[in-house]
């Protein structure tokens, strides 16, 4: 009779689970899996001697099912740590669970702790020696196996966790006490994380049917120096997936990596005519980074396609020349050449027709760029605006360290551009941050694909996209 209502309350227990009910997977039962379930020899073992089994049949009849329970309970906590439903994607998802998994855990020590200074002082409760070695080593290892789930669901899938942090924090889980502060900061970065996509969804899906990007003329992206407009690696992140979503036509101009300003601006013009001629559309609104916007000024302006171009939206280009690359075209010409033509190599081998890297770079200097402006003036017609952006520090972007310092004394800048130099048309303005990171010139183009505090790359051209429709663009 014991073991048919031990048998009656476990197939009511999974019930309750599988037409959640009482998922076990909810937030008590994931602190249970994690706190209580990892010692599952001493749950048994206890069950069996209240019972007072004593026949082999019977020990059997209730640990199968027990043990079946108890793996059932493991692998969906392992698998699902939460019960909600969340309209977020998959990413986000499995780094929640990651979150909730660490905070059970987080938890679950001073439970453990408190568990095994009690078990010592009662001499574990007089238990067979066995059973204590083999129950200590199993739950260890599954908490141990939990913790990884969490840790790698949260440094693998949080993007607001930049390379950096996930070495350093990979390098400082080992160590004691130090890994509670880092498990600590862990959760709470991906709860930020999760919190912001859970609104930026809500909000993506209220304002989806207006499709604030439809403009009246299609967009057409277009890159900087040494990128190309790859198809599984977009030089532009999430961005064009966001415009996309919010109603955007969106092309890429396609042009070389490291072809000269006169060079891509004829790949430019045939672009826009492709465009043009593929959509029916009278024009295009154009918005460029670094390098593109010097390529697309001057397809505007002397290449007769101002009547194919709407507005020209610049993102930290150096209208007014780079003052890295005045510094660094000090260096030694030859080693300069050496460079350049190990890059023309490289891009040649990917498809570009006619790389020039060494003239390409010398089109970022500052003598250079004043002569261009008085060459290159601007078209009636169209509409010009321009974005900077700032670095607060030489580590902000690891990449640009030492172009941020060259540049530094040039102005405030974003690694590569000052603010004064990427100010063209109507100036919109300059993105900035209050954290130590601030906006680098890999920042306004997502190329790190990172969330974070103050700035939010997918928003921002959104915004702008959204503001070139109100104005009839």
């Amino acid at each position: 009779m014991i073991v048919l209502v031990f048998y009656l309350a476990l197939v009511i227990m999974l019930i309750l689970d599988i037409s959640k009910k009482v998922p076990l997977n909810n937030r008590l039962g994931v602190f249970i899996g994690v706190c209580v379930i990892p010692h599952s020899f001493l749950l048994v073992y206890s069950v069996l001697k209240i019972l007072n089994f004593n026949s082999t049949l019977k020990v059997v009849a209730v640990t199968v099912p027990m043990v079946f329970i108890i793996l059932y309970w493991l692998i969906k906590i392992a698998i699902k740590p939460y019960k909600e439903k969340m309209n977020v994607n998959l990413r986000v998802r499995a780094m929640y669970g990651g979150k909730i998994l660490l905070t059970a855990l987080f938890y679950s020590l001073m439970v453990q702790i408190v568990f095994y200074i009690i078990a010592y002082k009662t001499g574990f409760w007089n238990l067979p020696k066995w059973l204590i070695i083999t129950d200590t080593v199993v739950s260890q290892v599954l908490i141990i196996s939990y913790l990884l789930n969490g840790i790698i669901r949260v440094i693998a899938l949080c993007y607001r966790l930049n390379i950096v942090k996930r070495v350093l924090f990979i390098m400082l889980l080992w160590v004691p006490i130090v890994n509670l502060f880092i498990l600590r900061s862990l959760i709470k970065t991906a709860k930020e994380e999760y919190d912001y996509e859970t609104t930026k969804k809500a909000f993506d899906d209220q304002r989806i049917e207006s499709q604030v990007c439809q403009t009246k003329y299609p967009l057409m992206l277009v890159h900087g120096i040494g990128f190309k407009d790859w198809r599984y690696f977009n030089y532009w992140g999430r961005i064009p997936k966001e415009l996309k979503k919010n109603g955007g036509a969106v092309y890429y101009g396609n042009q070389d990596a490291c072809g000269t300003v006169a060079y891509n601006s004829e790949m430019i013009k045939r672009r826009i005519l492709e465009i043009v001629e593929e959509t029916g559309c009278e024009k295009v609104n154009i918005i460029a980074h670094s390098k593109g916007g010097l390529d697309a000024r001057y397809a505007i302006s002397k290449l007769g396609i101002s009547q194919n171009v709407a507005s020209l939206t610049t993102m930290g280009v150096p209208h007014r020349g780079s003052g890295f690359a005045d510094v660094g075209l000090k260096l030694p010409d030859k080693l300069v050449r050496i460079i350049t033509n190990f890059l023309d190599k490289r891009f040649r081998q990917m498809g570009d027709s006619n790389s020039d890297a060494y003239t390409a770079i010398h089109q970022f200097t500052s003598d250079y760029s004043e002569e261009f402006n008085r060459d290159v003036p601007d078209a009636d017609g169209v509409y010009y605006q321009s974005y900077a952006s700032v670095m607060r520090g030489m580590f902000s972007f690891g990449i640009l360290a030492i172009p941020y310092l060259c540049t530094k004394k040039f102005g405030k800048n974003d690694g590569l551009v000052t603010i004064e130099s990427a100010k063209w048309g109507n100036f919109r303005g300059t993105f900035e941050s209050k954290h130590y990171r601030g906006i680098s010139h890999g920042d306004l183009i997502d190329l790190k694909r990172d969330d974070y505090k103050g700035f939010d790359p997918r928003e921002t051209y959104v915004n702008i996209v959204s503001e070139l429709k109100e104005m009839g663009y």
